[in-house]
């Protein structure tokens, strides 16, 4: 008898459908049938049941937070099962070691996070069976049963198990040792809270960072146009006047003088037109759905691969987590079936008439080479009619048909006319579109900004019914939505100026993976970093000061990810060693720790008020923005409701200063002089029956008067 592990319930349960089974409380047993004569037996981890050991496994003195006690670099890797989650590892563990099991198929989600989970359980659970590896890229029952007979060694797919711990350790260590090295170096200068840094979290917060630096630098330019409104029967249309190849004049002197110049008459100098060919839009990678879907309803990028894989889970879509936008000759076989079965649908059984191309040949939808583990995101040939879905999960099921529709039908052609007129010797110029054939644009709904122009005749005299100027201004660049972020953290090694590095990046597709991009903002919010502002990523003070400190940190950049990228890339494809990229990975531990103390000396904490969070409870009142240093210790100062206290109070130091002395409220700047060495405002204060004017000053930490 086989042993099957998938890597959640739901998942198991797809995978025992095509054959004869009985469901019970921990397993699912198949019955002997011709692709398991001697039956199987079919459990189910509950994503990760194994994780990484902390770092007190390693050494006591690991568990508190002291800079002190860096780096934090283990000889080995240790791990444990997830608190919790001890059940399912054990229901695994005794089939495992059961006598009546013969071998074992991995039936993990076919990529490498996937391929960890379970191998990562036969590990812990001691597993000395052979195994197999079920891979494919749908939980239709056709796929299903076409994968188990077809299943892999189990030697084939281990170098992405040795990927994905590759990256999940050196993540680790990075992790572990930034953020403790940057949270409590922060706190020596009163900046109390705690600051996760990572890999390609740190990366992803800069590129926030440094648009929102970018906007509020930005210097609007003031520019103006020239417009025209033209009749034409009992219609009118816009003309701008040119000048160049640019409709843009830099003075309203210049703009006045085009209408001064205007006659009320603009004679049809040229008429160009010239048509065009639109194809259909490429098929779904996960990045691209999720932008879209950000676009067309605002949905953040977690969200859409929540929503996907659950359609996934159903059968009804292939697997979200892909970098593809292409399938295989193999899958396009399909196509007929899918197509049939959709059309089925009241929804867009009225798109049978457009629909009469063959996509299945066609290199633009698919091709083998652009493959790699897993294919575009395409509705299954098991595909479920939207009808029987509501809200946001038709939403996006229904943009995903559609999408895949679309390669069915004709390009749309298009009639782009571009027509020059004169008023003496001004060019005015307009710019029209007309769709001669919609073709695939009847499917994907698209919403037209096609303006169209009147018929018109050269030499033909037009009245201005109106000539006016634009005063317009250039734009700043737009904050990242979470949709834009995803293509941004894709596309990220553009913005390197090392060749070598844009190259990297251009294979490895950027920041994270298409599996990890939406945990990573998701994460970006969670820790405080990032607020969602009408559905734009604002950063905190808490992010632009982690990234003001980095400065120009390797951390900070996506230079670091990108050779890490490649060589676990190479990692998973088995033609580089996971043992030198950990040892890479610990010297660069290593080297952040050590770097992390000078920039936070350099640091500059003025201006950002940072709010501590308490993860599942409300806050708790604590310090905000650094005051400066404490003229006792030199630890940093910071800001109480009633008072300025020393960060170093645990380690003995005493001295605070209260914000109200006999009654005069001290403003913050007053506060400040007096840190720095100088004195306050004069103030009147009384004591008793006895008033006296006088400013404040620190001797040795202590509060003194100068009267006068």
């Amino acid at each position: 008898m086989r042993l099957i592990i998938a890597e959640k319930p739901s998942q198991a349960q797809k995978l025992a459908a095509p054959y004869p089974s009985k469901k019970r409380k921990d397993e699912i047993e198949i019955a002997a049938c011709p692709r398991f004569p001697e039956g199987a037996i079919v459990v189910w981890a509950v994503g990760h049941l194994c994780e990484l050991q902390e770092p007190s496994h390693y050494r006591p003195e690991w568990k508190s937070w002291k800079y002190e006690s860096l780096p934090i670099v283990p000889d080995r890797f240790d791990y444990r099962i997830s608190q919790g989650k001890s059940k399912p590892f054990q229901t695994i563990k005794k089939w495992l070691h059961d006598r009546s099991i013969t071998d074992v198929i991995i039936a993990s989600d076919a990529e490498r996070e996937g391929e960890a989970i379970v191998r990562l359980i036969l590990r812990l659970a001691g597993n000395k069976k052979p195994l197999e590896r079920l891979w494919i890229s749908s939980l239709t029952e056709q796929a299903v049963d076409r994968g188990f007979s077809q299943l892999l060694p189990g030697d084939q797919t281990i170098p992405y198990y040795h990927e994905a711990m590759s990256r999940a350790c050196a993540d680790w260590l990075v992790g572990m040792n930034a953020s403790r090295a940057y949270t409590t170096l922060l706190k020596t200068i009163g900046i109390e809270d705690v600051f996760s840094l990572g890999r390609v979290q740190t990366p992803t917060l800069a590129l926030i960072v440094n648009r929102e630096r970018e906007i509020k630098q930005f210097v609007p330019e003031l520019y103006f146009e020239v417009e025209a409104t033209l009749q034409k029967g009992r219609g009118t249309f816009k003309a701008k006047y040119t000048l160049g190849k640019t409709t843009k004049l830099k003075t309203r002197e210049q703009a006045d003088a085009v209408v001064n110049r205007a006659t009320g008459t603009a004679i049809v100098k040229s008429i160009d037109k010239e048509e065009k060919v639109e194809h259909p839009p490429f098929w779904f990678s996960l990045s691209g759905l999720q932008a879209e879907a950000g676009k067309r309803f605002g949905f953040g990028a977690k969200k859409t691969l929540d929503i996907a894989q659950k359609l996934y889970t159903k059968g009804w879509i292939s697997y979200p987590r892909t970098d593809s936008s292409f399938v295989t000759p193999d899958e396009a076989t399909l196509f007929p079936q899918t197509k049939a079965r959709l059309l089925k649908s009241a929804a867009y059984a009225g798109l049978a008439a457009v629909l009469t191309e063959n996509p299945s040949r066609n290199s633009r939808y698919v091709n083998a080479k652009k493959v790699s583990d897993h294919y575009a995101i395409i509705p299954t040939e098991a595909c479920g009619d939207v009808g029987r879905l509501s809200g946001d999960e038709a939403k996006l099921y229904d943009l995903i048909n559609r999408r895949f529709l679309a390669a069915f039908a004709p390009p749309a052609k298009l009639e782009k006319t571009t027509v020059d007129l004169m008023d003496g010797e001004d060019l005015y110029r307009a710019k029209g579109t007309v769709v001669v054939s919609p073709g695939y644009r009847q499917v994907v709904e698209m919403k037209s900004k096609d303006v169209e122009l009147p018929v018109l005749t050269t030499g033909e005299p037009l009245t201005e019914k109106k000539v006016e100027v634009l005063s317009k201004q250039t734009e700043p660049p737009k904050r990242y939505t979470e949709g834009a972020l995803i293509m941004a953290m894709k596309v990220a090694g553009k913005q390197l100026d090392d060749e070598e590095l844009i190259h990297i990046m251009k294979e490895v597709e950027g920041l994270g993976t298409e599996a990890t991009r939406a945990n990573i903002i998701d994460g970006l919010k969670k820790r405080g970093y990032v607020e969602l502002q009408k559905k734009e990523l604002v950063p905190t003070d808490k992010g632009r000061l982690l990234i003001d400190v980095l400065g120009d940190s390797i951390l900070a950049s996506p230079a670091m990810t990108a050779k890490w990228e490649k060589r676990l890339h190479e990692i998973g494809q088995a033609s580089a060693s996971a043992a030198e990229f950990i040892d890479q990975a610990k010297k660069m531990s290593i080297h952040l720790v050590e770097e992390a103390k000078a920039r936070v000396a350099a640091a500059n904490p003025e201006g950002y008020t940072i709010e501590p969070r308490r993860f599942g409870k409300k806050a708790a009142s604590r310090p905000k923005a650094s005051f400066g240093v404490c003229p006792s210790c030199g630890k940093g100062l910071v800001e109480h409701p009633k008072f300025i206290g020393c960060s170093g109070y645990r380690e003995g130091c005493k001295f605070t200063m209260s914000k109200q002395v006999l009654g005069v409220g001290l403003a913050k700047d007053e506060l400040k002089q007096m840190i720095n060495g100088g004195q306050s405002n004069v103030h009147a204060f009384k004591k008793g029956d006895k008033t006296f004017d006088a400013t404040l000053y620190l001797e040795k930490g202590a509060l003194r008067f100068e009267f006068k």
